[in-house]
């Protein structure tokens, strides 16, 4: 099977599946997951920055799992900051007596915190959205400005990139397909104020539609760095045709939490 029938198959499933989770199903549906792409990325990630180490690697899970339910159920900020400080503390503890050379017990520690508050808490945010009126709409959103974004962006450098971005890390990006990607944000905000989010007024669609490209591209170009310092191609292998699933949503991930942020500082209370 190519590599484009692959992609093409896994959209024909994933997206109807996905629209029916959104705006038909009950809320569990889509809980459920925003929920699995949480184990999965927590997965992903500590397979890159924990290779070798399957003990912590399922720890890892098992904790982005833990905060994603924290966040979701109980998200006043004494629970979130409770959360927190048992994650930070927990994988310390894990990293100090774990039979690995010292050299990089630091580099453990880090990730034992980073992965659970990374694919838990920011995954946990996108759940959240879709708890609010017109819920569906507002993740639709985020998933828009994402995409939107990674589709300008690749259009913009194709026709216009000369001037590299982060060589180092994504030798292919630039900053015409920079540029390019935060005007196509902004105008996917801007369709969504127009068409079917009017409780998002003109302006904040387009101070959105900003900051969600910047960050968007900020996750796309950090899960790119984490790749390539750890020497994988690819985050996994568990979205046919796309290799992993944080290579389909590092940019989603942030996107999908500066909308809630939004939504959190801007909205009134439902």
């Amino acid at each position: 099977m190519s590599n484009l029938v692959a992609r093409l198959l896994t959209a024909v499933v994933v997206v109807p599946v996905l629209l029916y989770s959104l705006f038909w199903a009950p809320w569990w549906a889509f809980f459920s997951i925003a929920m699995a792409a949480s184990a999965a990325s927590a997965m992903e990630l500590s397979g890159m920055t924990l290779a070798g180490h399957r003990g912590l690697q399922v720890w890892s899970i098992i904790a982005a799992l833990g905060v994603f339910a924290v966040f979701y159920f109980a998200p006043s900020s004494l629970a979130v900051t409770s959360t927190v400080l048992a994650v930070v503390a927990l994988g310390f503890l894990l990293a100090l007596f774990a039979p690995d050379p010292i050299e990089s017990a630091g580099n453990r520690m880090g990730w034992l915190v980073v992965t659970p508050l990374f694919a838990g808490g920011m995954l946990s945010a996108i759940a959240q959205l879709h708890r609010l009126d017109h819920g569906g709409a507002w993740v639709v959103l985020s998933m828009m400005l994402a995409w939107f974004g990674d589709t300008g962006g690749y259009f913009a450098g194709r026709a216009f990139g000369k001037h590299k971005l982060y060589p180092k890390v994504s030798p292919k990006k630039t900053i015409e397909g920079a540029v390019g990607g935060a005007a196509a944000s902004i105008g996917g905000a801007l369709l969504a104020h127009f068409w079917y989010l009017p409780d998002l007024p003109l302006l904040h669609a387009i101070a959105l539609g900003l900051v969600a490209s910047i960050v968007g591209q900020a996750g796309d170009l950090t899960i790119s760095l984490i790749k390539r310092s750890t020497g994988f191609k690819d985050s996994g292998f568990i979205v046919p045709g796309h290799g992993g699933l944080l290579d389909r949503i590092d940019a989603l991930v942030m996107t999908g939490f500066a909308t809630w942020l939004y939504a959190v500082w801007f909205l009134p209370p439902s």
